[in-house]
């Protein structure tokens, strides 16, 4: 029982990352329709964004987490005016080439800055341990659950309760109505992508204690990402992070009482199974349109 509670948090901790990777998905989707395959590479960028400003610059733990987001807040509003508003109305085909592309060439900017060795940041939460009883629960995965359920909070608050948040949900749900409603929908749809790599780099930063910052990092923890998007239901921002802890708890569940090699199949034998039984996931809608 002791191993499948650790195991458990662990799994949770995990999927607690890929529910945020999830969630820059459901973010963009939901306004745009747009799906960014370079979400996970978004992370990444994150990630060695926190290690300059930690590892390699010093600074406190707290101010480099904050510059960082912030760091990756405008990289994502450059990204969608440089990258993807120029194509929109395009077929959808040309902006998922886009941003697959987009995600080859930040993994290979990121080794030429960054170098391709593991990098790893020292947080305050790297070395304690939560002891009850003979239940062991390390500081690092618990800071991960906790730091996420904040974030959704916050999250929350900002959608429901201000204007902005008002305008964005408008936004995804009719873009030409609110913008005949005098809602400035390219701003909108820029902070969109603001918030989404804002995420995504808080997702980097969780993922700093409980594993390495590397170049591929983003393209591995993308794609076990879209499958929680996908299980959550697309179209879900709930569903995202629900997704992702049930692909996390599955993934880890998978590779400590099965083979290790299962660990890495999980996620799309979820996916699979989903799309045969479930295509609009557990929170989506399912849509049908008249022809």
């Amino acid at each position: 029982m002791l191993d499948f509670i650790q195991q458990f948090v662990s799994g949770t901790a995990l999927g607690c990352v890929y529910g945020l990777i999830a969630l820059g998905f459901v973010l963009i989707y939901k306004a745009t329709e747009v799906v960014n395959f370079a979400q996970g590479e978004l992370m990444m960028v994150g990630g060695f964004f926190v290690f300059t400003f930690i590892g390699l610059l010093g600074l406190n733990y707290w101010i480099g987490f904050a510059l960082a987001v912030l760091g990756m807040a405008a990289f994502g509003m450059v990204t969608e005016r440089l990258i993807i508003r120029p194509i929109l109305g395009y077929p959808q085909f040309s902006i998922v080439m886009a941003t697959i592309g987009l995600g080859y060439f930040l993994r290979s900017l990121a080794g030429m800055i960054w170098g391709t060795d593991d990098l790893k940041i020292d947080t305050p939460f790297s070395d304690g341990v939560l002891k009850i009883g003979d239940l062991v629960l390390a500081h690092d995965k618990l800071s991960v659950i906790v730091a996420t359920l904040i974030l959704c909070v916050v999250l929350y608050f900002f959608f429901l309760k201000t204007r902005m948040g008002t305008a964005m949900r408008a936004t995804s749900e009719n873009m030409l109505a609110a913008y005949y409603m005098g809602i400035p929908v390219k701003t909108v749809v820029s902070l969109i992508w603001a918030i989404s790599a804002a995420v995504a780099c808080c997702a980097g930063v969780l993922l700093a204690p409980i594993t390495f910052i590397h170049s591929n990092v983003g393209l591995a923890l993308g794609l076990k990402a879209f499958p929680a998007a996908v299980l959550g239901g697309f179209g879900s921002i709930p569903g995202a992070l629900v997704g992702g802890v049930i692909i996390g708890v599955l993934e880890t569940m998978a590779g400590f009482y099965l083979a290790q090699g299962w660990k890495d199949v999980v996620p799309y034998l979820v996916l699979l199974a989903v799309l045969l039984l479930k295509p609009a996931g557990l929170f989506g809608l399912q849509l049908r349109k008249k022809v």
